[in-house]
């Protein structure tokens, strides 16, 4: 609340400022010749209106311009970075920033998110088939976090829309690419990667009410914020940005070098068709006609992760693709619960590496008293979904990252684990 508090002082500080800036303006144009402004009258009250709406945003003087390198430091504002920018009536990418998706992502309360990637020019990254790619020097990642807003809701207010149709947020209704569109969206958050030379560094940036900057957040933040489903009904809910430490104990893939690493530019996540503002095109093509990526094989010899959404997709690739994304990155031979002895990558065999009647490595409320991580035909006997269910934290599988349930996550791994022949023996 602190920080809400200190976001409302300082937009009516802004404000003030701004009313100074606008009289500035109107006094200028007062200026202007009687017959210049016959002539130019349409042209001037045009210009005049734009420049208005974008004083009261703080991004007059806002526009695309090339990213930003910083090589140490945390900057105190995302707009330092040049990676993207508010220009009033969208979110739009500025010169040599790459949008791009992922075949299935990590869940986070129904946050929708605007993934970004800026290499050095001159420099690529160094295709893996597995791991993440090898990114140079240089490399910004950006990925905001935002909500549809639902019908006839103030961006004031704390309900945002529990829904996945983008129809309505991207600008001409196309893709990210063209940009969001403010007047549809609320921004909650910029977590940005950067790779300089001693590894990567992860830093949070929380949007301001006004959504025309976001502010570094060392120490996380906490939103209060309502779930407005298709029908009206509401969930109240706190949406947790995390903080640097927390950032760094999702992206720590390596539990020995503890040092942090990208989760979702892999292959398998990244192998699949983006929109862009010319036209739909695969991403690893697309990176390497770009110059962003080197060694990529071509994209039919490349893995590929399930979208876990597509009907037309086999329900164990789906689940299995599911599991990678959300849990993987820690549940995997050198993450941080390799100690569970739980592989949930894309990579596990399907046997106790994936949790098929495997006891659990300590008993306690997380197990909910069950006696195996997967009970193939028995999801409600299964400790993977009792924790999915949950958003206890100390029970919650993942641990962080969420303050709600995934229903139809959990509908998903239910029908999967239902689907799955064997029995335990105890």
């Amino acid at each position: 609340m602190g920080r809400l508090r200190s976001h409302a002082t300082r937009d009516r500080g802004c404000a003030i400022s701004r009313r100074g800036r606008l009289a500035s303006v109107a006094s200028v144009l007062r200026c202007k010749s009687s017959e210049h402004r016959e002539r130019r009258h349409a042209a001037t009250a045009k210009a005049f209106t734009a420049c208005v709406a974008a004083l009261l945003l703080g991004a007059c003087s806002r526009q695309s311009q090339a990213p930003h390198f910083f090589a140490e430091g945390r900057p105190q504002k995302l707009s330092d970075w040049h990676m993207v920018y508010a220009d009033g009536a969208r979110l739009a990418l500025n010169v040599g920033v790459v949008a791009y998706d992922v075949n299935t992502p990590l869940f986070s309360d129904y946050a929708h998110k605007l993934r970004t990637l800026w290499v050095p020019s001159g420099k690529a990254a160094k295709y893996d088939a597995a791991a993440t790619f090898d990114f140079p020097v240089g490399t910004v990642i950006t990925k905001t976090f935002y909500y549809p807003l639902p019908t006839g809701t103030f961006r004031e207010s704390n309900g945002v829309a529990r829904t996945y149709d983008q129809t309505v947020e991207f600008v001409n209704h196309q893709s990210a690419s063209e940009g969001l569109n403010l007047d549809h969206v609320r921004l909650i958050e910029t977590r940005v990667l950067v790779r300089r030379e001693h590894g990567w560094d992860a830093l949070p940036y929380v949007w301001n009410a006004a959504g025309s900057d976001a502010e570094l957040a060392r120490t996380g933040d906490a939103l209060p914020l309502e779930l407005v489903a298709d029908d009206g009904t509401g969930e109240a809910f706190t949406y947790v940005v995390p903080n640097e430490n927390q950032c760094a104990g999702c992206h720590a893939v390596d539990l020995t070098t503890k040092a942090i690493t990208p989760i979702g530019p892999k292959a398998r996540h990244l192998n699949r068709n983006y929109r862009y503002a010319n036209g739909d095109d695969n991403q690893l093509r697309r990176w390497t006609s770009l110059g962003l990526l080197s060694g990529a094989p071509d994209v039919s010899a490349a893995p590929k992760n399930a979208d876990w959404r597509d009907p037309a997709a086999p329900l164990d690739a789906r689940a299995r693709a599911y599991l990678d994304i959300n849990c993987g990155h820690c549940h995997n031979p050198a993450g941080a619960a390799n100690t569970t002895a739980l592989d949930l990558t894309a990579f596990a065999a399907a046997d106790r590496h994936l949790g098929l009647c495997k006891p659990p490595v300590a008993a306690g409320r997380g197990t909910g008293d069950h006696l195996f991580d997967i009970v193939p035909g028995k999801p409600d006997d299964s400790i993977l979904l009792y924790r999915m269910m949950s958003h206890e934290p100390g029970v919650m599988m993942p641990e962080q990252g969420r303050s709600t349930t995934h229903h139809e996550g959990v509908e998903l791994i239910r029908q999967w684990i239902n689907s799955l022949p064997g029995t335990c023996v105890s």
